[in-house]
């Protein structure tokens, strides 16, 4: 960019340099047939054309800004009386008879800069050289001032795309910073999963070893226990693999179909209404939806056992759990509510999270690892609806499935 400027600039002197030499081209013809028209008359009057070169050429060009100077074939300057008090200045000017018809540069008591162009006129008489010369102080000022902000646009830009370089770097890896920490953590959690049943079914078996002439009803704790680990471990197993089969389920994958929700809740929800009616806690349905919705029938019965199963093994005993459907917004709510033990604040905001667990010592003891309800959030999330967890006002918790239809 900075050279193309550089280029018109200069190139516009130049080309005035050389309209000014054309000038002089134009005023010699007149000159000379004028000159001709005298001697061939026979006046005998032959004109002095060095003085008439000097005060009727050399004072008409048509541009201010270009000095003339007027020299003879030794180089003396001839034009004197038309420089004025500039000549002095002038008179330093180098000149080469050789060097003719091309512009060039020239600087003058090292200071002031000039284009100069020299060419040669031919009189009958004599032969004069002209020497043009323009000054280009302004135009390098110009350039200077240009070529300086140049380069400080090009520093600035450079400093700017560094720090702007520096600050998507940071945030392109935050994403990767991030997962790579949840990653670490998803493989301590699954190990210290594994480990807890793995040391307990490790530890009773040896004890069983220890006896063995002892018969099974002695050790029934023992062998209950391991038993109880060993589903766990199952359980446990099976999420994962749901979790890595199924973590980027989308909504293409799913085998959606028409159902209608309300009875679909009833078949789904029976089975856990006598196992809630054994342990004294009560399952109540209050449905509301009474339309069809298309889903993926088995993903939402997942769905509602995970949710189901947490309600009942966190309800106290003459408790109540209520399932609720209804249309809200022209959505598909689902709201599974309970009166249990309830959730902490931090809790409501991190429970979805894999393996997080309000209490771990508890979780551990009703078999549960944490998983059941991230793999709720994707089994929402996969139908573009959204799960949230709250607070009931009475006490326990609520679960809020808002699905599109």
């Amino acid at each position: 960019m900075f050279w193309m400027v550089n280029h018109i600039t200069f190139s516009t002197v130049d080309k005035q340099l050389k309209e000014a030499q054309n000038q002089f081209s134009e005023m010699k013809i007149n000159l000379q047939g004028l000159y001709t028209l005298f001697d061939l008359h026979g006046y005998g009057l032959l004109l002095d054309t060095d003085s008439f070169f000097e005060y009727n050429l050399a004072k008409k060009i048509n541009n201010p800004q270009i000095h003339v100077i007027v020299r003879d074939e030794k180089g003396n300057i001839l034009n004197e009386n038309d420089l004025g008090r500039i000549h002095d200045f002038f008179s330093e000017v180098s000149f080469d008879a050789e060097n003719l018809d091309a512009v060039y540069k020239l600087k003058i008591n090292h200071q002031y800069n000039y284009h100069c162009l020299n060419f040669l006129v031919k009189f009958s008489s004599q032969n004069i050289y002209i020497q043009l010369l323009m000054n280009v102080d302004s135009e390098m000022a110009l350039m200077n001032s240009y070529f300086k902000i140049i380069l400080y646009a090009v520093f600035l830009g450079i400093l700017l795309s560094g720090i702007a370089s520096l600050v998507l770097s940071v945030k392109t890896l935050k994403p990767v910073e991030d997962i790579l920490k949840k990653q670490t953590e998803f493989v301590q959690n699954v190990s210290h999963e594994l480990r807890t049943p793995l040391t307990i079914i490790q530890a009773k078996q040896e004890l069983l070893l220890q006896e063995p002439n002892a018969q099974i009803i002695d050790k029934s704790e023992e062998v209950m226990l391991t038993l109880n680990e060993t589903k766990r471990l199952s359980k446990l197993t099976k999420d994962l693999m749901f979790l890595l089969k199924d973590s980027n389920l989308k909504i293409n994958d799913l085998q959606k179909e028409d159902i209608n929700l309300d009875e679909f809740m009833k078949t789904l929800v029976a089975p856990y209404q006598d196992i809630a009616m054994a342990q004294n806690k009560k399952v109540v349905l209050h449905l509301n939806f009474e339309k069809e919705i298309r889903l993926d029938s088995s993903k939402i019965h997942q769905l509602m056992i995970i949710l189901l199963d947490n309600a009942i093994k966190y309800t106290e005993s003459g408790d109540e759990i209520q399932i609720v459907t209804d249309l809200k917004d022209n959505k598909c709510v689902i709201e599974v509510k309970d009166t249990g033990i309830g959730i902490s604040d931090e809790g409501l905001n991190r429970i979805f999270e894999r393996f997080y667990r309000e209490d771990r010592a508890r979780s551990r003891e009703t078999g549960g690892s944490g998983l059941g309800l991230s793999i709720a959030n994707m089994i929402v999330k996969s139908h573009n609806g959204t799960i949230k967890a709250h607070h009931n006002i009475e006490k326990g918790t609520i679960f809020t499935i808002k699905l599109p239809r």
